[in-house]
């Protein structure tokens, strides 16, 4: 049976919203400022949705472990993605390292810089702001360094632990707490801080963000979105914001 024209006519015009996906990205905090450019950017040129939600790589793969209905995970060590893949919540065929990163000693405004074994002296009696350093990767990374360093035993009792680095970041941005461990990229997304120090690579584990697609992911355009985060244009925003896209 020939349909009319106008049902026809109609049936043309909404196939296209019928075939958009909604893409749900689960996040590094750290990721924030370079991920929302990058989602608006392809939503530019798809009709997908990129919906993303940004927390401590801990609490995100714990939350995919318990059915979280998540596309795509991106952590900020690949523990937390080890994690997911060893209780078969991702495609272990789709996981790639994205990203490297630094770790960085920042202070609120414009600081003087100094070396890192000066960090004591620094701090005095205020607060370290961390991200939690048994659970979050900037946390882990950080008292890592410090303890490579000799410096965890001088500032142990001025640690303030926050739930991912973007809440320590903010801490140190507000002048809450006068220094804080962070990433290069954190640094940079916020105007209200300054880099102090930057960690020696070697005084803690490479910083490497690896991300994976979901095993309950619905959508093919999952693959697609991960793939294009080591193209143009995120590359470029990527580099902007203080990461380093990896081969």
């Amino acid at each position: 049976m020939r349909l009319p024209v106008f049902a026809f006519a109609l049936a043309t015009l909404v196939a296209p919203a019928a075939m958009a996906d909604e893409i749900t990205v689960f996040a590094a905090a750290s990721l924030k400022t370079a991920l929302d450019e990058i989602a608006t950017e392809w939503q530019k040129n798809h009709d997908d949705t990129v919906v993303i939600s940004y927390a401590s790589s801990s609490k995100l793969a714990k939350q995919i472990q318990e059915g979280a209905p998540a596309d795509l995970f991106i952590s900020a060590s690949p523990e937390w993605v080890d994690a997911v893949e060893g209780s078969g919540d991702i495609d272990p065929a789709t996981r790639k390292d994205l990203l490297g990163n630094t770790l960085v000693l920042v202070g609120t405004g414009k600081p003087a810089e100094a070396a890192v074994d000066q960090l004591p002296t620094l701090l005095g009696d205020g607060k370290l702001a961390m991200g939690m350093v048994d659970s979050v990767p900037a946390g882990q990374y950080g008292k890592q360094a410090l303890e490579k360093l000799g410096l965890w035993g001088a500032v142990e009792s001025h640690v303030a632990q926050s739930d991912n680095v973007r809440a320590a970041l903010k801490l140190v941005a507000t002048g809450e707490a006068p220094l804080g461990i962070v990433y290069g990229s954190d640094a940079v997304a916020e105007p209200e801080v300054g880099v102090v120090a930057t960690f020696p690579a070697d005084s803690h584990d490479p910083i490497i963000y690896p991300a994976a697609v979901t095993k309950v992911s619905q959508t093919k355009q999952a693959n697609a979105f991960l793939d294009s985060l080591t193209q143009e244009p995120a590359r470029s925003i990527f580099e902007a914001q203080g990461f380093t896209v990896l081969p």
